[in-house]
């Protein structure tokens, strides 16, 4: 039971990663680092149309990396980090595995490399 409870309480990594995946929506997130834009500022930048970039908007709303406010006829959007987070956290759980296998590969090529020397010699 307590499994169920975490698991709907996780944010949704595939969502998070689907919405990642496209450049389109990297470049969107990327421009919302610098603050809240509105579909049309957004827009500016890419060959696409406003609809378009409405609906990249609503895959990274629906993924949490993005919200957007209701002020008058504007909606701005802004980035919403914590999703972001929890991705950067599930995928730091394998840098240490990383770490680990290049510092072993390492040792191998080191002990290759004085191997060799010593065979020269």
């Amino acid at each position: 039971m307590n499994e169920a409870h975490h698991i709907s309480t996780e944010p949704n990594l595939d969502a998070v990663f689907a919405a990642l995946a496209d450049p389109t929506r990297r470049a969107i997130l990327s421009r919302l680092v610098d603050g809240q834009a509105s579909v049309n500022e957004i827009a500016e930048p890419f060959e696409m149309s406003q609809p378009a970039i409405s609906k990249h908007l609503k895959v990274l709303e629906r993924a949490g990396l993005v919200e957007r406010d209701v002020e008058e006829q504007r909606r701005p959007a802004r980035l919403k980090a914590d999703n972001m987070a929890a991705a950067v956290d599930w995928l730091e759980e394998f840098k240490q595995f990383w770490e680990v296998s290049f510092n072993q590969l390492d040792d191998v090529l080191t002990q290759m490399k004085l191997s060799q020397k010593k065979d020269t010699e």
